[in-house]
């Protein structure tokens, strides 16, 4: 971190009451394109003061929000969707231009947000409570939802349109205000998303931009004034967020890290198997909370699996994300790099074989970028160090167990629980596993087991730590609190109407 530099023209504001504010931050972090490590931006690093004021002014406008008819506050998120779908190239080429994926991944990236939008827009069915007449002689019961004020996201660098996008357009749909504080390594995706909020043209102090790190995130879980925290990272720092806000009185959802095997059966398609697996390993880099981590064969699918995976890998076009042709970007940073390469290093240390290496790239033209080829690490140690960290990158590990059985208990062994999927073509083998396997999304014949915007982007043990998920009617129900009200009415039989 460090102060202002002279002459750095893009210094990023923040949005507060339907304005862009320059920080009086003292300390500003670089933007980075890790494909050219140039710097492309710096980002404030907003104090806690300034989090204060966004909260003063989302809490007055939440007063005439809430009181806003559903119908009418969906009608800024119809705008908003449209806005998203016009803008849609010029988003992702900002996404792969400040991350690092494809320009293709990008606007997948953007379709998923999209849809979260479009969800949010059906609030006035979604929020609607129940009754029951009669529940005694006379008495009626009804529960309605109602907003529960200020919320925040806190968002990570790898999604940096969409994962906000589990958020916000359902909170501000069910009534609250909002105030979004990004990864300060990817703000520029969110900065134009804010314009297209202002186009939208939703109310003052209904959402609010403050950019920052650390400091401005523990800010935003200590204010009193803030009543409902979003969180997407690595596990502990997940386990912190949690802690604390749920401390200051505050519900939480914060979505943590993964180590998200993948089963190939005898049975299965092994060509298409390697494809699919090949796109949740090496997509974005590794770099989601979704990408397939550890490879584990069963029986005889071993050979053919780990024959077609090395192809696969060793063929894969890595590259600046704006070229033609290129299927998988760099990782976000130079730091990020050298961890990846060092964990590679201490598999190799444990003993396992590399079979495709993909440390030291250099790119034609992008040598100084923060390259990382797919890499396949094979007998992994079961107690070893790789098997169970992340390393959120294009790295896959390889285990063989003898039977299904063994998988399960292996998936089950593991202190994450996101994502786990299963190639077969047994039914059997198939409901045994969805049955049997303790995660919170599973995919059978699918590498990426990402639910649609309509079902919560689950996850049990480390990977979440809250109740509520993201997404659908779990964020429904994360954004609003329950009022039941009972209630009897005396008629006076001797009074005219």
């Amino acid at each position: 971190m460090k102060k202002q530099e002279d002459g750095m023209t893009n210094t990023l504001p923040n949005y507060i009451g339907n304005t862009w504010v320059k920080s009086k931050a003292t300390e500003y972090a670089d933007v980075i394109n890790p494909a050219t490590t140039e710097v492309i931006a710096q980002v404030p690093l907003s104090p806690s003061n300034e989090v204060d004021r966004a909260v003063q002014v989302a809490e007055e406008a939440w007063l005439e929000w809430r009181q806003t008819p559903p119908s009418d506050r969906v009608q800024h998120l119809f705008k908003l969707k449209s806005l998203l779908e016009e803008n849609l190239d010029d988003l992702a080429r900002t996404i792969t231009f400040e991350c690092g994926k494809t320009l293709e991944e990008s606007k997948g990236e953007l379709r998923r947000a999209i849809e979260n939008v479009e969800v949010a827009c059906g609030i006035p069915t979604l929020m609607q409570g129940y009754n029951l007449e009669d529940i005694a002689s006379g008495i009626d019961e009804v529960m309605i939802r109602q907003p529960v004020g200020v919320c925040a996201a806190i968002t990570p660098f790898n999604f940096p349109a969409m994962i906000v996008a589990w958020f916000l357009p359902y909170a501000v749909a069910c009534g609250n205000t909002y105030i979004v504080k990004p990864s300060e390594k990817v703000p520029l995706t969110m900065k134009k998303l804010f314009e297209l909020f202002d186009q939208a043209k939703f109310p003052t102090g209904v959402i609010n931009l403050v950019n920052g790190g650390k400091e401005t995130a523990e800010a935003i879980l200590n204010h009193s004034g803030i009543k409902a925290i979003s969180f997407v990272g690595s596990t502990s720092v997940a386990k912190h967020v949690y802690a604390l806000a749920t401390a200051n009185g505050k519900r939480a959802q914060c979505q943590g890290g993964a180590k998200n095997p993948i089963i190939i059966l005898p049975d299965a398609d092994i060509e298409t198997a390697s494809k699919i697996i090949a796109d949740s390993a090496f997509g974005c880099a590794g770099q989601r909370c979704l990408a397939a981590s550890l490879a584990v064969t069963v029986g005889d699918s071993k050979q053919d699996f780990t024959e077609a995976i090395v192809s696969q890998a060793s063929s894969r076009v890595v590259g600046y994300g704006l070229d033609d042709g290129v299927q998988m970007g760099p990782v976000i940073t130079q730091a990020s790099k050298n961890r990846i390469e060092s964990l590679i290093l201490s598999g190799l240390n444990e003993n396992s074989d590399l079979l495709v290496d993909g440390r030291n790239a250099k790119i034609n033209n992008y040598e100084s970028g923060s390259f990382v080829k797919p890499t396949i690490l094979q007998n992994l140690k079961l107690d070893g160090t790789i098997i169970h960290t992340e390393i959120f990158g294009p790295v896959l590990g390889m285990v063989h167990l003898d039977t299904v059985d063994d998988a399960i208990d292996f998936v089950n062994s593991g202190r994450y629980g996101n994502m786990a999927c299963l190639f077969t073509n047994s039914g059997a083998a198939a409901r045994k596993f969805r049955y049997e396997a303790q995660v919170g999304n599973i995919g059978i014949n699918l590498g990426v087991a990402a639910p649609m915007a309509f079902f919560p982007f689950s996850g049990w043990r480390d990977s979440f730590f809250g109740d509520m998920h993201g997404q659908g009617k779990d964020a429904v129900e994360f954004f609003t609190q329950k009022k039941v009200i009972a209630e009897r009415w005396f008629r006076d039989w001797s009074r005219k109407f």
